[in-house]
């Protein structure tokens, strides 16, 4: 128990190596205290200390002479590397994070998110005053999906598909994979403006231009119609019951009866199971009053909209795929 209740000590000393950049700083050659001290402007002392303890953690490794390296778990703290970790230790540990999951008792004696009760506002709207938040949230949300989008086009086929709807795909890179590996596709985002502009850019930059295009919009009142598949990736954990449902009604009527859609989510494990899912659900809780959910809540909201589950597809990221269509339609 007493292991458990120190992991919030790893965790944050993760966070303050991520910060300090200084995977990037040892994966050449092994370094002393005194010069990692140096290169980020820190105490050596402390330095020190804290390289020993997540070298206790199997993140660095210090050598006879006081020295440390890298290791293959720590590797993941680089942010040269494709699928880096660095900008979500440096989220979680980060004054947008960590002072939410000080304040977890509230959301539990109130059932409201935390984030509000620190900040006085909500998540969203203090993202989008915060330029700092704003460009460190992203960049963890973009650290997550260079290994999610390989596990969804390895494990879900859409040769089928003529177009393909991205609901809140952010800068459109996973809408731009598909798009990119099916040459028949015609990819349309579906996003605020002022992400609709940003994916526009980066369409044209990747010379997809011609087959994405980005539409603005409020998902909540109207979704592009007339598609064969539409997409919500890791979309329907940041609302309530009440506004998820809300969202897949708003779908569910711009789909026709051959449409599918393809939640993109975690599905939290039966009871008693390991499941880092029940984490992120608390996460979602504290920060927005969202949620993750088992298989059978996906059910139970699915079908307040008319929709219908009628396949999971793991993959191998913490990411399924929810195959759901129109309910009662004919496949």
């Amino acid at each position: 128990m007493f292991s458990l209740l120190m992991g919030c000590y790893a965790s944050q000393c993760i966070a303050v190596a991520a910060d300090l950049k200084i995977a990037d700083y040892v994966h050449e050659a092994p370094r002393q205290p005194s010069d990692l001290a140096r290169y980020t402007q820190c105490e050596a002392r402390a330095m020190q200390r804290l390289m020993r303890a997540l070298a206790g953690i199997g993140v660095f490794h210090e050598r006879e002479d006081g020295s440390f390296e890298l290791t293959v778990t720590g590797e993941l703290l680089r942010s040269d590397i494709p699928g880096s970790l660095q900008p979500i230790a440096r989220l979680i540990g980060s004054e947008l994070q960590w002072p939410t999951l000080g304040n977890l008792s509230h959301t539990v004696r109130t059932g409201e998110p935390a984030f509000d009760h620190v900040f006085g506002m909500s998540m969203w709207e203090y993202l989008a005053t915060n330029a700092d938040a704003h460009a460190l949230f992203h960049s963890s949300m973009s650290a997550f999906s260079t290994a999610e989008i390989r596990a969804i086009l390895g494990n879900y086929d859409f040769s089928s598909a003529i177009t393909v709807v991205d609901v809140a795909g952010g800068q459109g890179n996973l809408l731009a994979a598909i798009v990119d590996k099916y040459p028949h596709v015609e990819g349309i985002l579906f996003e605020r403006p002022e992400v609709t502009r940003e994916a526009r850019d980066q369409f044209v930059a990747n010379g997809l231009g011609h087959r994405c295009r980005a539409i603005a919009g409020d998902m909540f009142s109207t979704i592009p119609s007339g598609a064969d598949c539409y997409i919500m990736k890791s979309v329907l954990h940041n609302w309530g019951d009440e506004r998820a449902a809300q969202l897949l009604r708003t779908c569910r009527d711009a789909m026709v009866d051959r449409a599918t859609l393809l939640i993109i989510t975690r599905v939290v494990r039966p009871a008693n199971e390991p499941d880092l899912s029940k984490f992120q659900d608390l996460n979602m809780l504290i920060n927005l009053n969202g949620a993750e959910r088992t298989a059978d809540e996906f059910r139970e909201l699915l079908g307040s909209a008319d929709l219908q589950l009628d396949e999971i597809i793991a993959t191998p990221s913490p990411l399924s795929i929810l195959v759901c269509t129109p309910g009662g339609s004919v496949r």
